[in-house]
Formats: C-alpha cells, sequence, structure tokens
C-alpha cells in the first residue's frame, strides 16, 4: 500500500480511483465494509483503490479532550493496509482545513488530485465547513462532474448498530466480547515498556510489563483482564492490571501486565495486548499478602479461559491481526 502523507506528495492523479473517506477510528467491521466495496469496484475496472483519512482526528482539533481515539494512526494504517486498500492519502487536518467548503473539497481534492472516478460513503457520512457535503451534496456533485456515489448501508452485528462510538463505549465499559464482535478483533492496547516501581517480581511475586496510559486515550474500565500479549514476534497468555494501584496508594493511572512463561528483560521494548475478557474491578487491598493471593486466582482463571479459547486465539496471533 502506497501512503502519502501530505496532499502535495501526489504528483498526478490515479488510474480510475475508486475511494472511500471517512476517520475509521477502530477501522470496525463497518469500515472494512467501505474498504471491500471499493477493492472490489477497482479490481472489476482495473483502477485504484483509494482511502482518504485525517491525522489528528478532525474532532480532537475541532473539539479538543471531546474524543477518546480507539486506534492510533499506526494502527488504523496497518488495519488498512490489511483491507486490500492500494493508496491511502492522510490529510493533515486543522482548523485551517476545516475552513475549506465541501465544493472546494470535492473539485480541488477528489476530483483534481485524486481523480475520483467512483466514489464509496458511509450511510451517515458528511464533510466540509458546516457539514454540508452530506450524501444528496455528494450525488448531485457526482451526476454533475461525472463521478458515482455508492452509499453503504449501516451496518448491525448481534443487534448493535456498528459505530465508533458505540466500540467506545462498550470498550469504557470492559465489555471486550461485544466490542471484538463490532471490531472484528480483539481491542488492543499497545506501546514501548516502560520501567515502573519494579514490586511486581520481587515484593509480590508476579513481574509485570508496564504501559502509561495518557488521559486522552481511550481506557477501558479500570481492573484486571485476561489478555494476550504479542512481543517478538511471540503470543502470550497474561492478566492485564488498568488502574492507579490503590493498595500502594498510587494515583498514576498504568497498564500492568503478567506475562504467562516470560522471563526476558524488554525494557523500552514494543509490545501489543489484547483485552479478551473483564475478570474484575481495581480494589486495596489490606497488604502484599492479600494482594498477591488474588492475583495467584486470576492467574488460574485466566489460564482457564485461555485454555478453552486456544483455537480462536492462535488465529488472532497471526501476522495480519497483529502486525
Amino acid at each position: 500500500m502506497k501512503i502519502y502523507r501530505e496532499l502535495s506528495q501526489i504528483k498526478e492523479s490515479f488510474p480510475h480511483a475508486c475511494v472511500t473517506i471517512g476517520n475509521f477510528d477502530g477501522v470496525h467491521l463497518g469500515h472494512q465494509l467501505l474498504f471491500g466495496e471499493v477493492v472490489q469496484r477497482a479490481y472489476r475496472c482495473n483502477g485504484t483503490s483509494v482511502a482518504v483519512t485525517f491525522d489528528p482526528h478532525p474532532l480532537q482539533v475541532l473539539r479538543p479532550q471531546g474524543i477518546k481515539l480507539i486506534s492510533t494512526c499506526e494502527q488504523k494504517t496497518e488495519l488498512i493496509e490489511h483491507a486490500g486498500i492500494d493508496v491511502l492519502v492522510i490529510i493533515p487536518f486543522s482548523m485551517q482545513f476545516a475552513a475549506i467548503t465541501a465544493h472546494h473539497f470535492v473539485d480541488d481534492i477528489l476530483r483534481k488530485i485524486i481523480g475520483v472516478k467512483e466514489l464509496v460513503v458511509g450511510y451517515d457520512y458528511a464533510f466540509g465547513k458546516g457539514r454540508v457535503g452530506n450524501i444528496e451534496f455528494l450525488k448531485e456533485q457526482g451526476a454533475a462532474k461525472g463521478f458515482s456515489v455508492t452509499v453503504v448501508d449501516a451496518h448491525y452485528e448481534q443487534d448493535f448498530l456498528v459505530s465508533s462510538t458505540k466500540v467506545r463505549e462498550l470498550v469504557a465499559d470492559g465489555r471486550m466480547a461485544d466490542a471484538r464482535t463490532l471490531l472484528g478483533r480483539y481491542y488492543q492496547i499497545r506501546g514501548e515498556v516502560q520501567l515502573g516501581q519494579q514490586r511486581g517480581g520481587k515484593e509480590i511475586g508476579f513481574p509485570t510489563a508496564n504501559l502509561n496510559m495518557e488521559k486522552e486515550d481511550l481506557i477501558p474500565k479500570m481492573g484486571v483482564y485476561v489478555c494476550q500479549v504479542i512481543c517478538g514476534g511471540r503470543c502470550y497468555g497474561g492478566v492485564l492490571n488498568i488502574g492507579v494501584n490503590p493498595t500502594f496508594g498510587e494515583n498514576r493511572l498504568v497498564a500492568e501486565t503478567h506475562i504467562f512463561d516470560f522471563n526476558q528483560d524488554i525494557y523500552g521494548k514494543p509490545i501489543k495486548v489484547n483485552l479478551l475478557r473483564f475478570l474484575r474491578n481495581e480494589k486495596k487491598f489490606s497488604g502484599i499478602e492479600e494482594l498477591s493471593t488474588q492475583i495467584a486466582k486470576d492467574v488460574v482463571q485466566a489460564k482457564a479461559i485461555l485454555a478453552e479459547q486456544q483455537k480462536e486465539l492462535t488465529l488472532s496471533c497471526e501476522e495480519r491481526f497483529n502486525r
């Protein structure tokens, strides 16, 4: 997949460009339907499948602290590539760009720069200043200016409307199985392992790999999760605690993962953690002994769940899900 991070990098329009536009946060099953439609249309006409998205997410600019993102731009890019898209255009979003009219976006960006011949959008898509670039506008523009417009209907899974908003809600509630239903994969956090208090192994008996979490991140419900850890090209089971360590009187939000059957030094190295199931709420224990006893129980329960899902977890750990 060819990636353009500035419109100025595109020197000539793409052959018979079949295009979809969106924020694609989380790249859930609804987004994947859009990509599938674009890829099929491009294949039929020997054209180019193109996805156009924005970074940062427009709401991060228009309403700071008003949105928690399901995926980083890096994750989103990986998932769009996995969908089979030929070209990804990542437009830097700013207040200046937000002022661009819908007509300007169609004429100067979609038509002149990208060369759109077929446009595929979701049922609720709108863009441009004042969001006047709605479905009706696009169909009128397409009819007048020579490109087709296909609208993909809302998609439901198990009575859930598949949307980024719903995924955020489910993750915040710790409903990881339902979030997986909408995403088509496990919800994942990732980052470099940080040096923590180092009490996990020495004092408690369960060493952990720690990831810092920021307030602007989409924070899952605080507590303990069964998880799957991808590190160094291999997969491991584990238990993850997201919280503030109330037993030790701390107030810094952190994700601490005890990785099963693992003893490598991975400080400063990247890991990916798939959240499988919520086990229990975070709580304050009377001391290290009570905490250690509870973690041992968590480990037993987590290993039983992982054993039940072994076949599914093996599939989820393949490269196409965790690049």
